[in-house]
């Protein structure tokens, strides 16, 4: 078994075009372009899927090699997963040839072997350079050609990083030198889960809001945090896909999704010093304000340099913990207690800032001058309600959206009545987590 780590970039045509003068910059060793064709296999449960694996068989010239991927992490566009690689000798499932262990208890890899049959394929073209930087040996391979399932087909142009030894840093690094490149965005969705897409019909892709955020029972603050902004950020990368493809309404979410950045560092600040990240704020704000010009074109827009530079930021400050080196001895026992209790008190003081927001307004002037106030404390909600009873949350949610909504649509004569069933509901954090 190996961990792979990598980092992938989805691509315009120009960056494509300047990529061989600028990775000549470093010391380097280059391989031509070699054709290959990768084949995926899944049952017809989705069982692979389920247990978050990818299996598939790629084909160079005569060589065969069959690959597992295991569930691992991706942060951004960073992606850490085992990996299991077994050389064939021809293009034909051999599941016996993987450690036993790797599969789930109970598992039949002989039964699970005659369920498997190919779902979708990949077809492009591979040039690589193995590039010295620093102490680390970083293997740049620039993909194009297509991902294919059936009569369903979608393009395929991809640059990959992937640190084949030294240290991860160095990857991170590496991927911000690139920027200068320009025509490059973060790329958090692999080929397989493009080819799983497909495979379904390539249905149109709807908008996801942003959901409670969930965690394991037990959970430590700094891993409430972590979550919170890793939630964030692939709001802002699921919904970028969306725009690029012609949904306009994206852009909302988007905008949503930064906010809900703002409100996790807001949420987090008692604890994290603001030196910690004032450089990534910063950076936020810029790409905030940029967001605001009307004629903002999508591709312009998600293919910057502002705004890959941010994401590589937010991508680097999550994987490498940069928050670690300003925080002392008792930040750190604070960060190591329950998330649990954590969202209890920051809920408390949630409902009685907007207890005191809400509590003396009469006007429709005056509730929208309030407005944008409850949009932010909402999502700032989001990230904590997790741990309780999702009815409850829910019903809570459910009573100020109505305000909000009231309030947008100028509903007069309702607002105070919204506003008094909201206020006077009850606290769901009171009663316990599920």
């Amino acid at each position: 078994m190996t961990m792979e780590i990598e980092l992938k970039f989805i691509a315009t045509a120009e960056a494509v075009e300047k990529l061989p003068a600028s990775l000549a910059a470093w010391p380097h060793q280059h391989t031509p372009p070699q054709t290959l064709t990768n084949i995926y296999f899944e049952t017809p449960e989705r069982q692979l899927r389920r247990w978050d694996m990818g299996l598939r068989i790629r084909g160079v010239g005569d060589s065969y090699e069959m690959t597992l991927k295991a569930a691992g992490q991706s942060v951004g566009g960073l992606h850490q997963r085992p990996e299991y690689n077994v050389p064939l000798e021809k293009p034909e499932l051999a599941l016996e040839k993987l450690p036993a262990e790797i599969w789930p208890a109970g598992t039949d890899p002989a039964a699970l072997q005659q369920q498997l049959a190919p779902l979708f394929s990949t077809h492009f073209t591979r040039e690589k350079w193995v590039i010295t930087y620093l102490n680390s040996e970083i293997e740049v391979a620039l993909d194009q050609g297509e991902v294919s399932a059936g009569d369903e087909k979608e393009p395929l142009r991809e640059i990959e990083l992937e640190l084949k030894s030294g240290d991860r840093d160095d990857l991170l690094a590496f991927a911000a030198e690139m920027q200068t490149l320009g025509g490059l965005r973060l790329g958090s969705l692999s080929k397989a889960a493009r080819g799983y897409w497909l495979a379904q019909g390539n249905m149109t892709r709807e908008l996801h809001p942003l959901p409670v955020m969930k965690l394991k029972p037990k959970a430590t603050v700094e891993e409430g945090m972590q979550a919170a902004f890793t939630l964030a950020l692939s709001q802002w990368q699921y919904h970028e896909d969306l725009w690029l493809r012609g949904n306009r309404q994206a852009l909302h979410e988007i905008h949503q999704a930064l906010e809900t950045l703002r409100q996790a560092f807001s949420l987090f600040g008692a604890l994290v010093p603001r030196k910690a990240s004032s450089e990534l704020r910063q950076l936020l704000l810029e790409l905030e304000e940029a967001l605001l010009d009307e004629n903002l074109n999508a591709e312009a827009f998600c293919f910057s340099p502002l705004s890959l530079r941010t994401q590589l930021a937010l991508t680097d400050w999550l994987a490498a913990g940069r928050w670690r080196a300003f925080i002392d001895e008792k930040a750190d026992a604070r960060l190591q207690g329950s998330f649990k209790r954590f969202c209890d008190i920051m809920l408390g003081r949630l409902s009685a800032d907007l207890k005191e927001t809400f509590g003396r307004v009469h006007q429709l002037n005056e509730y929208q001058d309030k407005l944008t106030r409850l949009h932010r404390q909402l999502l700032a909600a989001h990230l904590l309600a997790g741990a309780y009873d999702q009815a409850a949350v829910a019903a809570w949610f459910a009573d100020w959206q109505q305000l909000a909504h009231a309030i947008e649509t100028k509903q007069v004569s309702w607002l105070d009545a919204h506003c008094r069933q909201a206020l006077k509901h009850p606290a769901f954090w009171k009663n316990g987590s599920v």
